[in-house]
């Protein structure tokens, strides 16, 4: 959609909202794009909202305009409104946004310096580094300079917290008008629809070739991606088709949406695995593409048991795994490995059953007891449809649309605090600018030294 400097506004009286995702907007969307779509769609009901990628959209809704921006559109966007929410790397690919006179709340529902460890394995030890680095430096940035904050769960709260100490975010200024900080640091995890999902038509039974309707579907609602367990799964499956043989595993997506997101190693063993193992379009099947987000209900509906594995470490501990919302929207039964937010949350209200990591027999003992036995199955599935009801978009959001109805400036921000850290890189930044206004050729090598130091420290 072109940009469009007179979006008609609902009344003069509302806020203006803009929220900028770095991901694509289309038919076919990943967690963050659909994050940003969901605040977009609840902040419409009280506020004027645009909706910008700086990737790529093919999006369009109507109660709020849609729009791929590139830099100089994205301050047209950003100049009209009153507040702009925004999620990853946007605050590092267009500095400018950290100018004073911009209200800024920033998504940090994806601890994405954890993430990268993962993601980034295979690169020479010198730009796995460097990457990882960065990405800490991209976070650290948005938080030092947000407004407010928007995280998962309450674990990961107490996991930021740490970071905002770190970086002397909690100060007297953001105590005193809040000694709770939730005016700073608020928790809205992903959510499910508010309306219940429908099935037009068959998305894997009687569809996919090789699976039938009478058949028993565990569905992994997402991507392969290296921090999570696949190959665990494929073995219990392997292991309970031999007694069951109406068994059948579908991989939901596995090419990403985002270009930028390549193939994973892990998303290639599992496949080899299967086939290894004679079960590849005979027991497990997957699906090469990726499902159009207002699609997903048709294959959802058609799984009997949703299933997360995993592997134990960092990324899991403070992850919420956004798959398994579609299971509670669609009423499926979970299995997952513990550790992570979701395990509690399933122990504790009975949604499923939770499992060691890496351990075959219990995941194949979990799986075969929620898919059948029948009693126990209908006790659970009543469990995930009344759990299911705190988790609408529409609730999970109120304390972004509590600020957003009430945007404000952070205290420590307005009188300008700033950490010894942050000094730092101002000076730094001054050094640069008056190196570079220098005509002296002899500054040259300097100027790059400083200029790729600062670009390590995500300012570049």
């Amino acid at each position: 959609m072109p940009l469009e400097t007179d979006t008609p506004q609902k009344t003069a009286a509302l806020n203006k909202v803009l929220v900028i995702t770095p991901d694509s907007l289309g038919v076919q969307m990943a967690g963050p794009a659909i994050r940003a779509f969901e605040m977009a769609k609840a902040l419409s009901a009280v506020a004027d909202v645009r909706l910008v990628s700086t990737l790529q959209s093919e999006l369009q809704h109507p109660d709020f305009p849609v729009f791929f921006a590139s830099s100089d559109e994205l301050r047209a966007h950003a100049d009209w409104s009153d507040v702009i929410v925004f999620q990853g790397h946007v605050l590092a690919s267009f500095p400018w946004l950290s100018d004073e006179r911009y209200i800024l709340v920033a998504d940090i529902y994806d601890p994405m310096h954890l993430e990268v460890l993962e993601q980034v394995k295979a690169l020479p030890e010198a730009d796995r580094l460097h990457v990882s680095l960065q990405t800490a430096e991209v976070l650290n940035a948005q938080i030092e300079r947000s407004d407010y904050m928007l995280c998962a769960s309450e674990k990961q709260r107490d996991f930021w917290l740490g970071q905002l100490a770190a970086l002397c975010r909690i100060n007297p200024y953001t105590y005193d008008q809040d000694a709770s900080l939730r005016s700073l640091l608020g928790v809205a995890p992903f959510g499910i629809e508010d309306t219940a999902p429908v099935q037009v038509r068959h998305g894997i039974k009687g569809t996919v070739p090789g699976i039938s309707e009478s058949d028993t579907v565990i569905i992994w609602g997402g991507g392969i991606y290296n921090w999570f367990d696949p190959i665990t799964l494929i073995h219990a499956v392997h292991a309970l088709s031999k007694t069951h043989p109406d068994l059948r595993l579908f991989f939901l997506g596995v090419k990403h949406p985002n270009p930028n997101v390549p193939e994973m190693e892990v998303s290639l063993r599992t496949r080899e695995l299967a086939e290894s193992l004679g079960l590849l379009d005979r027991v497990v099947f997957f699906n090469d593409g990726w499902v159009p987000y207002d699609e997903r209900a048709n294959y959802l509906l058609d799984a009997d048991l949703g299933v997360s594995t995993h592997f134990d470490h960092l990324e899991t501990a403070f992850s919420f795994r956004t798959r398994i919302l579609d299971y509670l929207w669609a009423s499926l039964p979970i299995v997952s490995t513990d550790g992570d937010t979701f395990a509690s949350i399933i122990r504790d209200n009975d949604l499923g059953r939770v499992v060691p990591p890496e351990d075959i027999e219990a995941l194949r003992g979990a799986l075969e007891e929620l898919l059948y036995d029948d009693e126990r199955r209908a006790v659970v599935r009543e469990n995930v449809q009344r759990y299911a009801q705190r988790l609408r978009w529409s609730t999970v959001l109120e304390p972004l649309i509590a600020f957003c109805l009430n945007p404000r400036r952070a205290p420590d921000i307005v009188a300008g605090v700033v950490s010894p850290r942050q000094r730092e890189r101002k000076d730094l930044a001054t050094r640069i600018a008056g190196l570079e206004a220098s005509s002296s050729w002899r500054v040259t090598r300097p100027i790059r030294w400083a200029s790729n130091r600062l670009s390590r420290l995500g300012r570049g």
